[in-house]
């Protein structure tokens, strides 16, 4: 599902899901919890107004292996990059979102 669609769904959007979305459209995997760590550190750099967030994947619909599996790892971390966050998508943010280097 791309930005824009989960955008229609709601203005607020936890980052795991964010990521996801951003990442399919860029057509990089997403699986990476090194890559979401760059990602969320991107966005707090760019002032985005993120409040964190505690996400299991079960409350989130995530019914896939991989999402959860993604979802613990970045649970283990102690790196505030690794948390989960909410993310108005708003037009700004979107434009901020999309100017992340997904393939480094």
């Amino acid at each position: 599902m791309s930005l824009d669609e989960i955008r229609k769904k709601v203005i607020f959007h936890n980052s795991i899901d964010v990521w996801i979305a951003a990442c399919t459209e860029k057509n990089v995997a997403w699986t990476n919890p090194e890559r979401y760590k760059k990602f969320i550190s991107y966005l707090l750099k760019n002032n985005l107004n993120l409040k964190t967030f505690s996400l299991c994947a079960h409350d989130a619909g995530a019914t896939e292996q991989e999402k959860t599996k993604f979802v613990d790892l970045l649970a283990e971390s102690k790196d505030p990059n690794a948390a989960t966050y909410t993310i108005k998508l708003n037009d700004s943010s979107m434009d901020v979102i999309r100017k992340f280097e997904f393939n480094n």
